[in-house]
């Protein structure tokens, strides 16, 4: 090892990143500074990784939970070869650059999350080794280690106060997620100042009661004791590991060493000219790396290529030898494979009586099982409740990690988090609670839209019909919030047919995630229910008239509610249509010729029913129509008392539609 040029490397990296920060006006140079020499030799050192293909299957992960150091990243992937270039790196933070303020899964080649919200990054790592433990356990054979990798995250003090890191670690030490290895930059510094005023805690202590190997690394400049504590980690096979690194915030900035004003803003140009001569750099021209650097990271470049291909010859040796375990990793890798059950009619077979959507959601997961083997997920605690356990599956836990059922603990922000990094690797997850409870996922909700995953949320106990548990259990404002989230799909179904359209939406999508809103109650097998829930609202039951006196519109349970209501006007002389609407967010998919044909411009007397917020439902019914819908929480009733209580009835909605002039 040339320690001088290994030193030059990662000064390349703190350069690097300064500049960037520099050029941009705006930016995080802190962490890059500080954190330069972990980085540095997981990269050169530790990590099997091919620049010349990023989407390796056998690759070693890596995530900078704290993304706002973005820099360092972005230094990383230009220097070893990733396709960024020097350009790129000047266009930091500009609009349309492939180096954004934060790292963003998607956009950048070799970035393998989306990061900024601290401790996102933290939960997802602990998906992606979840996913490896997973895969590995059903596809390696004697001599034949397929699937063999290591996740690494880089976070730090922000990242380990954060809640969602502790929810997640706690996991991973129950499930013994030996591959997982946390490096902890751990400078006591954050925005405010000094850790100090807000967390003493004794970080490590936590992370070993949370049965973690604990390691530590005194001098986080000291390459050689970072690769030894990282050699530790793998060479622990029973536990996940835990290395605090001790670093200096803005390290080698003679001005901001050590200073929370390291963290979040350029260090301008004469810190920075003082920075490289603290350092020893030669290069005084902003961006300017000496070439034997170069030289020195395509070192990483040619062993990752020639690991790959010793992988790709085991792989093809593994395929003929194994052909069943073969065919199954070509459908757990199908990204299509959920649309065959478009046209398969068991699929779709329903029974005609009243059942509740989630036990209905149940019957549809233990079908879509043996059809999709990707599909892996379970709940907050709530799997009994939530209809959400895939029979003869088994159980992921560290005594086998064949099981199909997560089974997440009372984690609901960390449960969202670690999907993610379940569909970030490759699977596709499902994640449940009660939809109230959606409270706490959203923000990994967010990431996930942000970054295109198909996760499906199964959120039960849908409305005000959670009953005798009371206003704290029952959803008001929850179907508006997701509804209002981009690139996010809400479906809410009314029945057995709408239950199957709206898996069938979430187990098919490959760039949205799902979430499938369902009921306590049992609801009653509509007449036209079908697959025209697809287009996220439909016709279900249609006037006589070529222009109908009314258009009801409802989801989920109210649709029974408007079908009942919609007999009693025609009882009195009134002649309404009544529109099925599961999916807003479909239905604004659709083209507008469909759309006028579902609530023509023209019947302008509207009634939505739904027994949440009426927020957003103003764009259906315009301003001569109507809502019924939740204009405060709920009450502790049974669900029955509520739903009359609060005008959830044929009676009170066809006496709304009458009223409209």
């Amino acid at each position: 090892m040339n320690k001088q040029l290994e030193q030059k490397s990662v000064n390349a990296i703190r350069i690097l990143a300064a500049d960037t920060v520099q050029k941009a006006n705006s930016g995080h140079p802190g962490l890059p500074l500080g954190a330069a020499a972990i980085a540095y030799e997981l990269w050169a050192h530790q990590m099997n990784h091919n620049p010349a293909n990023p989407d390796w299957e056998n690759r070693d992960r890596f995530i900078l939970s704290g993304g706002h150091g973005s820099a360092l990243l972005y230094s990383l992937l230009h220097l070893f070869d990733y396709g960024l270039t020097v350009e790129d790196l000047k266009n930091f933070r500009q609009d349309g650059s492939l180096t954004p303020g934060h790292p963003e899964y998607g956009h950048t080649v070799g970035v393998e999350a989306t990061t900024g919200p601290l401790g996102a990054g933290m939960a997802m790592a602990v998906g992606m080794a979840m996913a490896e433990a997973h895969l590995s356990a059903l596809f390696n054979e004697p001599d034949y280690p397929v699937v063999d990798h290591y996740t690494y995250v880089l976070g730090g003090d922000g990242c380990m106060m954060e809640g969602i890191s502790s929810e997640a670690f706690s996991l991973a030490g129950t499930l013994g997620l030996h591959k997982l290895i946390v490096l902890y930059d751990s400078n006591n510094i954050s925005i405010e100042g000094s850790t100090d005023i807000a967390f003493t805690e004794d970080v490590r202590g936590r992370m070993e009661a949370f049965g973690f190997q604990t390691l530590l690394v005194e001098d986080g400049n000291d390459i050689e004791a970072i690769g030894r504590a990282v050699e530790a980690a793998k060479a622990d096979t029973e536990r996940p590991s835990f290395i605090v690194v001790k670093t200096k915030i803005g390290f080698g900035c003679p001005a901001k060493e050590g200073t929370a004003s390291a963290h979040g803003e350029p260090l301008g140009a004469d810190n920075i000219a003082a920075m490289r001569k603290n350092l020893g750099w030669e290069e005084d021209e902003a961006f300017v790396v000496p070439s034997e650097v170069y030289e020195n990271c395509q070192g990483a470049k040619i062993h990752g290529a020639e690991t790959e291909k010793k992988w790709n010859q085991m792989f093809a040796s593994y395929c003929n030898n194994y052909p069943e375990k073969k065919a199954l990793w070509d459908q757990i890798h199908d990204k299509q494979i959920g649309k065959k059950l478009l046209d398969d009619p068991d699929f779709w077979a329903c029974e005609d009586k009243p059942q509740a959507t989630r036990s209905l959601s149940g019957i549809m997961i233990n079908r879509i099982k043996d059809k999709v083997p990707a599909l892996i997920g379970g709940a907050a605690d709530l799997a009994p409740s939530t209809k959400t356990y895939m029979s003869g599956e088994g159980d992921f836990s560290r005594k086998d990690y064949r099981g199909r059922n997560l089974h997440f603990g009372v984690r609901e922000l960390a449960m969202t988090g670690i999907a993610n990094g379940l569909a970030l690797h490759g699977l596709r997850p499902f994640v449940s609670t009660f939809f109230v409870f959606s409270d706490y996922m959203k923000p990994m909700l967010r990431l996930a839209s942000l970054m295109k995953l198909p996760l499906t949320c199964v959120l039960t106990h849908d409305s005000i019909g959670v009953g005798e548990d009371g206003p704290t259990h029952e959803p008001i404002e929850q179907l508006a919030m997701l509804r209002a989230m981009p690139g996010f799909a809400v479906f809410r179904p009314a029945d057995a047919r709408e239950t199957a359209a709206a898996w069938y939406f979430a187990v098919s999508s490959t760039d949205m995630p799902v979430a499938l809103v369902l009921s306590r109650q049992n609801l009653p097998l509509l007449k036209n229910s079908g697959k025209e829930a697809l287009k996220g609202a439909y016709v279900l039951e249609d006037s006589g008239k070529e222009v109908p006196d009314a258009i009801l519109i409802a989801s989920g349970s109210e649709v029974s509610v408007a079908v009942e209501a919609r007999q009693l006007l025609l009882a009195e002389g009134m002649d309404v249509r009544v529109v099925s609407m599961p999916s807003m967010d479909v239905f604004e998919q659709q083209p507008e010729e469909y759309k006028q044909s579902v609530l023509p411009p023209n019947v302008r007397r509207r009634v939505a029913v739904e027994a949440l917020s009426g927020f957003g439902w103003e764009r259906y019914v315009g301003l001569d129509g109507a809502v019924v819908a939740m204009k405060g929480f709920g009450a502790s009733a049974p669900a029955g008392k509520l739903f009359k209580k609060f005008g959830f009835t044929a009676e009170h909605v066809a006496e709304v539609a009458k009223g409209l002039k």
